[in-house]
């Protein structure tokens, strides 16, 4: 048995070779930080490190879990992840099956580059291009809007265009790179079953519901999967440039709090503790989706 798996790792040293950086990056940066997760049951102090602060059990949980602010920041980190997973999850998969069916290959490379752009531009620049956008003070559509009617909205005051604001965003910035993954699932769909499905007198709405979706479909459900684990994670540079003092009370979220206390106000074990809690959440979302997955017959992640 050892001698075979020897034999193994001698035959396949080069990829192994090529997997070391991927392996190296996963354990410098991913697991070696994972020790951090003590600092939520401490009083930490950075003078004193991990080994020597006092434990204090789950001291900063119960604190998180009776602050006001509790239920404002789950309510507004779910409210945003429901929005991004109701209207954005599903603009990736229909984008891909629309640019599936574009026949002339410049027009269809044309329409990939020009929604793949937006992916590489910051976080920054997008909020930036939203403020030119929509601010009340020279902005392009508030004019617009002026112009026809007499009246400007405060869309980046007012808490009730917010969450409408940073998915419009999202979907802009990511929609394109999405389709990724879809277009290389739908690339591997054999043109056979089309052939005979036309030969069966079916048209493309049929072809796309009797062949094409159900060949993606466990892409999709692996990728939802995926997606439940950072249900929580509502980006935090985005809603960070976003917030201002009226939108606070519907735009602060987890992250952004994680920030608030952990950095500016140096309570590092009570913010630990959050971010924990958030992982927690991400963890159950992931295992039981892909239990739930398992059981209507589709592969899971794991």
């Amino acid at each position: 048995m050892k001698g075979a798996v020897m034999r193994d790792l001698i035959r396949d040293r080069w990829l192994y070779f090529m997997l070391a950086p991927g392996i190296a990056y996963f354990i410098i940066f991913k697991y070696v930080p994972m020790y951090g997760i003590t600092m939520a049951f401490q009083d930490y102090q950075p003078y004193l490190g991990f080994f020597d602060s006092p434990w204090v059990g789950f001291k900063h949980f119960e604190r998180f879990f009776g602050e006001p602010q509790f239920w404002m920041l789950f309510r507004n980190t779910a409210i945003l992840a429901l929005y991004n997973l109701i209207f954005f999850f599903p603009l990736p998969i229909v984008l891909a099956l629309m640019l599936n069916e574009v026949r002339s290959s410049f027009y269809k490379r044309f329409v990939q580059t020009l929604v793949y752009i937006p992916h590489f531009v910051s976080w920054v620049v997008v909020v930036g291009i939203f403020y030119m956008l929509f601010t009340t003070e020279n902005g392009l559509i508030n004019e617009f809007l002026f112009q026809l009617t007499g009246k400007k909205i405060a869309f980046l005051q007012d808490p009730e265009w917010f969450r409408s604001m940073i998915v419009t965003q999202s979907i802009w910035k990511e929609v394109g790179w999405g389709t990724i993954i879809f277009l290389a699932a739908l690339a591997g769909v054999d043109l056979q079953l089309y052939e005979a499905a036309r030969m069966d007198g079916a048209g493309r709405w049929r072809q796309l519901w009797h062949i094409t979706l159900p060949a993606i479909k466990s892409t999709i459900v692996i990728l939802l999967i995926l997606r439940l684990g950072n249900f929580l994670d509502s980006g935090f540079e985005q809603i960070f440039l976003m917030l201002n003092p009226t939108t606070r009370d519907v735009g602060e979220v987890f992250d952004t709090y994680v920030y608030v206390k952990g950095l500016t106000q140096a309570q590092y074990s009570y913010s630990a503790a959050v971010g924990l809690f958030k992982s927690v959440v991400g963890l159950v979302l992931v295992v039981s989706a892909n239990w739930l997955a398992k059981r209507f017959g589709e592969e899971g992640v794991y």
